[in-house]
């Protein structure tokens, strides 16, 4: 089995493929102050297994495009649509992030929760940009620094792992600068990270070396994985997932 697909097993059993939380979508929902009954079209894009696509579509007057490029994890999002009796409100698409099906003008909310990092925050911004109605809201959340000063350990980490990783003040100026007016941002607390996100991730480490037995590659994975969760643990006062809502 490649990386690829073992990275796939790992992650597709998870409520979240990242950070993040219920409460924090719903805050989201409210800062873009979204009309809970008036009848939208939303893309959600890099959707995952779907947390974030299903209570959208829970809360929402909404028809959902939940987009996302792994097949596997739009078949876990279909499952959980169908038990949930969401699959009226959700349209899963197997689909890349930079090379999307849709029309100009076409959505009223483009909504995209760690994801946008692999198109790169300014170019996934200016990209998407086409596809929102004249006023229409972007909300998504991107890795930013959540201080000036750094200790140069995490700064050469993020800085291999995501150059474009920066402060929330030049996210919003990228933001002004592509033809958006910020409205709102606020960063995901800890629990986002450590509850939501590695915790579960944590507790599946050892029935996914199970299913992958002598393994070097799965092990490397899991290896890999602790790291970034011990690199969390020690700097996480400077780092965290910003929250950016935008009207185009």
């Amino acid at each position: 089995m490649e990386d690829y697909q073992l990275l796939i097993d790992l992650h597709k059993r998870a409520k979240r493929q990242g950070p993040g939380g219920d409460a924090e979508t719903r805050k989201a929902i409210d800062l873009a102050m979204l009309d809970l009954s008036a009848p939208i079209k939303v893309a959600d894009i890099g959707c995952g297994t779907g947390s974030s696509a299903l209570l959208l579509a829970r809360i929402l007057n909404a028809r959902i495009t939940a987009v996302d490029f792994l097949p596997e994890f739009v078949e876990v999002l279909k499952a959980n649509a169908e038990r949930e009796g969401l699959t009226q409100k959700i349209d899963p698409l197997v689909c890349s992030m930079d090379n999307l099906p849709f029309e100009s003008d076409e959505y009223d909310v483009i909504w995209s929760e760690g994801a946008i990092y692999n198109m790169g925050f300014e170019n996934g911004i200016n990209d998407w940009k086409r596809y929102l109605k004249p006023g229409g809201l972007l909300v998504v959340s991107e890795i930013t620094w959540t201080t000036n000063d750094r200790p140069i350990e995490l700064q050469k980490y993020w800085e291999a792992e995501y150059p474009e990783i920066g402060t929330a003040s030049s996210k919003i100026s990228v933001l002004e600068s592509s033809g958006y007016s910020p409205m709102a941002y606020f960063a995901l607390p800890e629990r986002c990270w450590i509850d939501n996100y590695y915790q579960p991730l944590q507790d599946g480490f050892a029935e996914f070396l199970t299913r992958n037995p002598n393994g070097e590659d799965a092990n490397a994975i899991v290896e890999a994985e602790k790291k970034e969760i011990a690199l969390y643990e020690k700097f996480k006062k400077y780092y965290s997932y910003g929250v950016y809502i935008a009207r185009k």
